[in-house]
């Protein structure tokens, strides 16, 4: 009893300081290492591992296999993967491009004997070559500290003994998911349960995806690449009439590639080359650097139209260059130049949208919006993993390889059968590429930031960054705060680029505000996580040796931080 008023102590001082922002979560903050992913399961996972002396390589590859399990529609095994990872010892960042190709068979001539006039958006022929597995390899070879098997423990049991399926999880397994897993080769009996999707708070149990992670772990990539795994994927395509050979599979290797940056602010932000379109985001900073941002409020109106106009210049280039640059000349040096955004900046009229009708089946064929994970990982030794994988559209190609319960992409949809197009179709060509990580650095901290959303992720990219450098909000606050996309819209169909769409959280005033300047503004729910996105980010201070992370509330996830049990031995 003597301890009865220490409630009333605590309400007096927070009273006394009253604690006012806009933002709902607090940052994790820690000495310890940290997982921050779209799902709790995936996030432990990596905890787990850095507690057992693992890097930041071997909590993201764990986290990552757990995300294949739990978000089954978004990313997995049959999909691709790209890292930048922050190596402390040698202070380098290393890129990991590691997008599969189309296979040997794959081009315009095998789909003009099909009568194909465009690229499927989903079916055997939407598949080219999965990257994600020979990705994971790399970055354990190069980065890794445990041993390989030991990664797969989490996903093999949550696989094996079943796992309640979570709130947005469960969202997205219903709706659409519905009929495209009834369409899906050998899915419905594994991911519609009683022919029907789990609910939230559903034990869901894949064996089917447990031998397959068993198979990894014991054999390593080759499992996958000429193995069984390899095998029992070309048997689904000879089944389906799809033109993928072993030796597609088998002649796949990833590429360690350097980044690019911009400078913005201060700061140096990093995105991986093409064939993806990261580079999208750093010419939108240095548009957006050309206007002193700082001087407005970051949901203000005068702020948000120079972004949505210097987005509009930046996707514009976007669709126009970015492509494979092993088949294709992409003007890197021209995009990423500062006279060249300020040359380009200087047509924006600060009162005024500009419009212009562009194509909308950027990324994607079929009509299919992106789906994706991205986690982000760091440990207490400062060595950051910057980490995005993905099916590409909503249960990939909807193609599940039998025996081995998990998808394979359809990223072969972005490919375009015109010959003149940057994006053209040829044999062992990767597409244009949607998923992008981000890595930002300043005054001896490092950023490792991502957020995912098909082609929206260039500009969540640069308001992110925007958000911190600009507006000085720390790492929870510019993950949280609300965000206005690029209407999406069905291929044929124009779209007209005053379109803009917003989460409602931007205040009304301000959207009026935007359309009296011309912008066209359709309303999204307040935390919108099938079109604006969910991100995750990490950060490591050399100065302090603190380790801070936030985890988007659109999303399932959390940023968690490892056990210092290590530290207690």
């Amino acid at each position: 009893m003597r301890h009865a008023w220490l409630p009333f102590v605590l309400l007096a001082a927070l009273n006394a300081q009253p604690v006012s922002r806009d933002y709902g979560r607090s940052m994790t903050v820690t000495r310890h290492g940290i997982a921050a992913t779209s799902q709790i399961l995936a996030s432990q996972a990596g905890a787990e591992m850095l507690a057992r002396g693992g890097s930041a390589a071997d909590a993201a590859i764990a986290a990552n296999a757990v995300l294949g399990l739990v978000e089954p529609m978004m990313d997995g095994m049959g999909g691709d993967l790209f890292a930048l990872y922050w190596d402390a010892k040698s202070a380098r960042l290393y890129g990991l491009n590691s997008s599969g190709w189309a296979p040997k068979g794959m081009t315009t001539g095998y789909f003009a004997r099909k009568g194909v006039t465009a690229m499927p958006g989903t079916g055997i022929d939407s598949v080219i070559v999965p990257g994600c597995v020979a990705g994971w390899a790399a970055a354990h070879k190069r980065f890794g500290k445990l041993p390989w098997k030991t990664l797969f423990e989490p996903a093999i049991h949550y696989a094996t003994e079943g796992f309640p399926v979570t709130e947005r999880i469960a969202a997205a397994w219903g709706g659409a998911s519905i009929k495209r897993l009834s369409m899906s080769e050998g899915a419905p009996e594994i991911f519609l349960p009683e022919g029907k999707p789990p609910a939230q708070g559903q034990v869901f149990r894949n064996p089917a995806l447990a031998k397959a992670m068993t198979r990894v772990a014991e054999e390593g990539a080759t499992a996958f690449y000429r193995g069984d795994i390899a095998k029992a994927i070309v048997a689904v395509e000879r089944q389906l009439g799809g033109s993928m050979e072993l030796a597609d599979l088998a002649e796949f290797e990833p590429e360690w590639v350097d980044p690019v940056s911009t400078t913005y602010r201060g700061w140096r932000v990093y995105e991986l080359p093409p064939n993806g379109q990261g580079i999208g985001a750093l010419e939108m900073l240095n548009l957006m650097e050309t206007a002193k941002l700082g001087d407005y409020q970051a949901m203000s109106a005068a702020a948000l139209h120079w972004k949505i106009e210097s987005m509009r210049i930046a996707y514009t280039d976007l669709r126009k260059y970015v492509s494979d640059p092993r088949f294709v000349n992409v003007p890197v040096d021209q995009m990423l130049s500062k006279d060249y955004a300020r040359r380009r900046a200087a047509g924006i009229d600060s009162n005024r949208a500009q419009c212009k009708t562009e194509p909308g089946d950027f990324g994607m064929s079929g009509g299919v919006s992106g789906n994706t994970t991205y986690l982000a990982t760091v440990d207490a030794d400062g060595n950051i993993a910057s980490w995005i994988q993905s099916v590409s559209g909503l249960w990939g190609s909807a193609v599940a390889v039998p025996g081995f319960g998990f998808h394979l992409q359809n990223r072969g949809g972005s490919f375009k059968l015109d010959p003149q197009h940057a994006n053209a179709l040829l044999p062992r060509k990767r597409p244009f590429h949607t998923i992008i990580p981000g890595f930002a650095e300043k005054d001896g901290q490092r950023l490792g930031f991502g957020i995912m959303g098909g082609p929206v992720q260039p500009l969540s990219h640069a308001q992110f960054i925007s958000n911190i450098a600009d507006h000085g909000m720390n790492l929870q606050a510019a993950i949280e705060a609300p965000r206005f996309i690029e209407t999406r819209a069905t291929p044929g169909r124009k779209l007209e680029g005053c379109e803009v769409s917003m989460e409602t959280r931007v205040p009304v005033e301000v959207r009026q505000a935007l359309e009296r300047r011309g912008h066209k503004i359709t309303e999204l729910g307040p935390y919108n996580i099938m079109h604006a996105g969910t991100g995750q980010a990490v950060m490591h201070d050399s100065a302090t040796k603190v380790n801070s992370a936030a985890s988007d509330p659109r999303g399932d996830g959390a940023a968690i931080p490892e056990s210092p049990r290590r530290a207690y031995r």
